[in-house]
């Protein structure tokens, strides 16, 4: 009988240590898992910074700098509004004496459903 204990004993220390041992890998696992996510995030993060850069270098390649397209835009604004101006001032007395020659030539007659 002291031997079946001592067997069932044995068992129980084998299953705790094959217990301990499966807690132990899982807890590598985990551990391995995070570092690989960190090192992907890292990896990710990198790739991102050189994306950026290689972007930042192409836009100043071949749209020069922001400061230079707002000072274009601007200047462009400038140019626009200035052609339009223009043009009113040229088309400015045509109009007004159309508008004042509509206005000042009224011509009275009756309504065609006027019945007198």
């Amino acid at each position: 009988m002291a031997s079946q204990t001592q067997g069932i004993q044995q068992l129980l220390a084998a299953e705790k240590r094959a217990a301990d041992k499966v807690a132990e890998a899982r807890k590598r696992k985990a551990r391995r898992l995070k570092q690989a996510k960190e090192e992907a995030q890292d990896e990710i993060e990198k790739y991102r910074r050189e994306r950026e850069n290689q972007f930042r270098e192409f836009e100043a390649k071949h749209m020069g700098s922001r400061e230079d397209v707002a000072v274009k835009i601007e200047q462009d604004t400038k140019h626009r509004i200035d052609d339009m101006n223009r043009a009113i001032m040229s088309q400015k007395d045509p109009v007004m004496q159309e508008v004042l020659a509509l206005v000042y030539d009224i011509k009275p007659e009756l309504h065609k459903n006027y019945r007198a």
